[in-house]
């Protein structure tokens, strides 16, 4: 029984081999589409660098008109990279999956092995010595039977030792797997999302276009309307803020000291928060310090559009809006300390409401939406318990809280 059992190996052999030529196929499809994906890579690149260019000289109509053309382009090049890694990823899916049918076939034919082994180990001890001398034609083919045993009990610790190992590599497998399906889940969401996004620029640029019929002079007066608008919109969110600042319980406050949270973008500090002593903010922002200067209450941070911002801890997404005269695109997320921080002017936005991440998740990506005079970050800090969203005639849903300074915790 066990002799016949050693020949159903190099059929399992065999299937193994023809699997594994299957999964090298996926490989190099997987190396190709690799390739294709730097290419796109560089090409988005490209455009995210026009619209830092463009966007910094955006008071015109033809360099807004550029800068959103620039965006569009962008954004059209981010859904072609996504596409590609859900192609990407689907195949990786399949060669995980196959090589788990493999793994699956290994483990069914070390069971059987084993079962086979112990079948005939159990069937000599059951045999008296007088048994065994008497079926053996000669005392060499006794001392023959009795080596072959030895090597049978040795066979079977081996085969036991492998199947504990192609076990723990079936496990490991299938929590690849489930990795990779998370990921496409994630890949689906961004593609859809950057999509959503594309629509909304694409109608901004075409809203511009038809309110001003192509005119310089019309777009200033709009542009100029666009600024009163927003600089009432922030008053608004002052006047809210400010009470809640003053109530603030220290108590409630984690210690604050550098590495409570993350960075949410490697980039340039462009605007630090508190009272700003600058023409712009004492133009946009409430005023402070006897009107000197404006009141910033988030950390600016600047870098290329399409950037991705990333969770500055663990937490929970509590609340996502838009506020196109203030915020823009933005998301807020509640941590484990009590603190919640604030993602604007997003141009992407890859999370919801109720959705878990981890320190580092991506949020969404850069972008300049809402107030906003280039591609950068308006990253808020809210005290434990104070965070809320208000519904503004002037600029939708906006978030709300006792704002704290964030460079005291990054």
């Amino acid at each position: 029984m066990v002799i016949s059992s050693l020949f159903l190996f190099p059929a399992l052999v065999s299937h193994a081999d023809e699997n594994q030529d299957k999964i090298e196929q996926l490989r190099q499809e997987i190396e190709e589409l690799e390739k294709r994906d730097a290419e796109l890579q560089k090409q988005a690149e490209q455009y995210r660098g026009n619209i830092s260019e463009t966007q910094a000289q955006a008071n015109t109509l033809k360099n807004q008109i550029q800068n959103l053309k620039n965006q569009i382009s962008g954004l059209e090049m981010n859904i072609k990279l996504t596409g590609k890694k859900i192609d990407k990823t689907q195949i990786e899916i399949v060669g995980v999956q196959k090589n788990i049918l493999t793994t699956q076939e290994k483990i069914d034919y070390q069971r059987l092995t084993i079962g086979q082994l112990l079948h005939y180990l159990a069937k000599r001890d059951n045999e008296s010595l007088v048994d065994i001398l008497m079926k053996s034609a000669s005392l060499s083919d006794y001392f023959n039977e009795a080596q072959y045993a030895l090597t049978v009990n040795s066979t079977l610790l081996n085969v036991v030792n492998n199947l504990q190992k192609t076990e723990d590599q079936l496990s490991d497998q299938k929590e690849d797997l489930e990795s990779k399906k998370k990921s496409l889940e994630t890949l689906h969401q961004q593609e859809s999302a950057q999509k959503s996004s594309l629509v909304g620029t694409t109608a901004n640029k075409n809203k511009i276009l038809t309110a001003t019929k192509g005119q310089e002079a019309a777009y200033q007066k709009l542009l100029a309307e666009t600024e009163e608008l927003q600089r009432q919109a922030n008053l608004e969110i002052f006047r809210l803020e400010d009470q809640l600042r003053r109530a603030i319980d220290p108590n409630s406050l984690p210690l604050a000291r550098p590495g409570i949270l993350s960075w949410p973008v490697e980039g340039t500090k462009s605007q630090s928060y508190g009272c700003i002593e600058t023409a712009f903010a004492r133009r946009n922002y409430p005023t402070c310090n006897n009107k000197k200067g404006g009141f910033h209450n988030g950390l600016d941070i600047a870098a290329k559009y399409g950037t991705p911002l990333r969770a500055a801890e663990d937490g929970r997404v509590i609340a996502v809006g838009n506020a196109p005269y203030a915020y823009g695109v933005w998301a807020a997320i509640e941590h484990d300390n009590g603190l919640v921080t604030a993602y604007t002017h997003m141009s992407v936005r890859f999370v919801g409401v109720g959705q878990e991440l981890k320190r580092g998740d991506t949020v969404g990506n850069m972008g300049s939406t809402g107030l906003s005079t280039g591609s950068h970050i308006h990253f808020m800090v809210y005290a434990p318990k104070t965070f809320t969203t208000k519904q503004s005639a002037i600029s939708g849903l906006l978030p709300i809280g006792a704002t704290l300074n964030p460079l005291e915790y990054l």
